[in-house]
């Protein structure tokens, strides 16, 4: 039953006095995590009996009210229940929840939910699940994997983005064989300190769910549950924030399942309580929600049928402005309903930069038609990917011919500078991916291709390519320099190569004559450039 709320305003003010008495612990952690949230310690007012062992009382070091907690072990059941009972029933039938559940080899098992989790980083299931497929065919072992090369680690991620992910993992195997025996750690505290590129969340993740270590996480997807079960409204990267968001995991994680509770409250996070349009209707948690009371509130609030006689609960703070909700500069929007939380978090531009790169190639080459291909440098942006020779520039184009024939000749020797033709712009543009599926595709100049833009997710650098193409009537010229290769077209498609490249390449293939219809890769059908294009072009 809801409270009066002048009763619950003297309650909250109540306990909220009452927590600067309580003794003060912290959860700390050595490791920069990996997750969306870069809090090294959580803050749990009161833990209610029955929770897991291990998890320490501690309190809140700023005003906040008990509005936004969990305060008693009913509510914390009823939610747990809840929560399990529908993912019971709801869950999607994923490749890595079949391999962990079905492995009895605990490493075995570890092996695969680090395999998923570091994919699953910034990325979607569905774009994932074919990647994590191919792996673990190739590499059904962390023996496996430490005994790959990396250029074959970055063959079979190339598109999946942020490539680094997979160095840092057959870094993290080769900890794993060369150094502990083969065997996974089973904390999250170890699996945190021991393997490179293994952060708080990832931690967690493999320790709940490979382990059974009753130990909370926080991605993205938790953070907008957590957000909206418990109104809060305040910046979630923000460090108090990010501190009470793993708090709260860490007090709702089941300690009888919680490699179950953790994967149901992503699972209702990705599926129910998306960004936008929730389906609130559909929550397992809804009676639980603060956000949809809030809704309640504000709807009623509008008609002005019930003014005065409102008794939905809100926040209360003893002290000042309340640090876990909104700020008065950022009001409630009545058409965004729970969608006002999480707040959303300000992003800084993406930086520009302009290169200018070249498709070498010489078509009438042995076995077929071949491109030159470089190595990038094996650290920083896409270490160790290859890609076509290019050269940083100024965006106002200027003596950059020039100094990308001088970089060809570099690689490749003498060339003719007349044939080096320009063929259109390339924009990798800002955002948090650099696979592809965030973009949208503008079609360079030729009768397939109307517009001169390609636009591509890369990373936080808005990056454009000046394009241009160069192909040679003899023989392959002969490189004297390590760190570059010629491959064939076919070679070219399955090689560690970026999105952008793939991209970059399909303009170069729209202009030359004959080859628009050569591989089912390179074919655009003429009405796509009619159509708006979707995320996933």
């Amino acid at each position: 039953m809801k409270k009066p709320q002048a009763a619950v305003g003297r309650r909250c003010r109540k306990q909220a006095s009452s927590l600067a008495g309580r003794e003060k612990h912290a959860l700390s952690s050595n490791q920069a995590p990996d997750g969306p949230c870069t809090a090294r310690a959580g803050t749990i007012p009161e833990f209610p009996a029955g929770l897991a062992k291990g998890q320490e009382k501690v309190v809140l070091q700023a005003p906040v009210s008990p509005y936004h907690l969990f305060r008693d072990t009913a509510e914390i059941t009823v939610f747990r229940e809840s929560l399990l009972s529908w993912y019971d029933q709801e869950k999607r039938d994923l490749p890595w929840r079949r391999q962990a559940e079905g492995e009895v080899d605990l490493d075995r098992r570890a092996y695969a939910v680090w395999v998923s989790e570091v994919m699953l980083q910034q990325t979607q299931v569905a774009t994932v699940i074919n990647y994590y497929t191919r792996w673990m065919q190739k590499w059904p072992t962390l023996q496996d994997l430490a005994s790959a090369s990396l250029e074959e680690v970055n063959q079979l991620w190339a598109g999946l983005g942020y490539y680094s992910r997979g160095r840092r993992l057959q870094e993290g195997a080769r900890k794993v064989v060369e150094e502990l025996g083969g065997h996974v750690p089973h904390t999250a505290e170890t699996l945190q300190r021991l393997l490179p590129g293994v952060g708080r969340y990832t931690a967690g993740a493999i320790a709940s769910i490979a382990f059974g270590q009753a130990t909370g996480v926080v991605d993205g997807n938790v953070v907008r549950v957590l957000c909206r079960v418990r109104a809060i409204g305040a910046d979630p990267s923000s460090t108090l924030v990010s501190q009470q968001l793993w708090s709260l995991a860490q007090q709702l994680v089941d300690p009888a399942r919680p490699g179950d509770f953790n994967q149901a409250a992503m699972e209702l996070g990705a599926t129910v309580c998306t960004p936008q349009r929730p389906l609130c209707s559909q929550c397992p948690v809804q009676s639980l929600c603060r956000a949809r009371q809030k809704v309640e509130r504000e709807q009623l609030l509008a008609s002005q049928s019930l003014l005065g006689r409102l008794d939905v609960e809100e926040c209360a703070p003893n002290i000042g402005q309340c640090q876990l909700c909104a700020p008065p500069t950022e009001p409630w929007d009545q058409t965004l309903g729970v969608a006002n939380f999480p707040r959303k978090v300000s992003r800084r531009p993406p930086r520009e930069e302009c290169s200018a790169i070249c498709v070498l190639e010489q078509p009438r080459a042995l076995g077929g038609a071949q491109v030159l291909l470089v190595q990038r440098p094996n650290s920083g942006l896409l270490a160790g990917l290859w890609e076509f020779p290019s050269v940083t520039v100024e965006p106002s184009g200027q003596c950059q011919r020039k100094a990308l024939l001088q970089e060809l000749q570099s690689w490749a020797g003498p060339l003719p500078a007349t044939r080096l033709q320009h063929l259109g712009q390339v924009t990798e543009h800002g955002g948090v991916r650099d696979d592809g599926f965030c973009g949208h595709i503008r079609r360079p100049i030729s009768a397939l291709w109307p517009s001169p833009q390609v636009v591509h997710t890369f990373s936080h650098i808005k990056l454009t390519y000046q394009v241009y193409g160069l192909a040679l009537e003899r023989q392959t010229p002969v490189t004297t320099q390590s760190g570059a290769r010629w491959l064939t077209r076919e070679e070219f498609h399955t090689a560690a190569v970026s999105t952008a490249m793939k991209k970059v390449f399909r303009m170069y293939e729209g202009q030359q004559p004959g080859t628009c219809k050569r591989s089912k890769r390179s074919q655009v059908p003429i009405s796509a450039s009619r159509k708006k294009p979707s995320p996933g072009q």
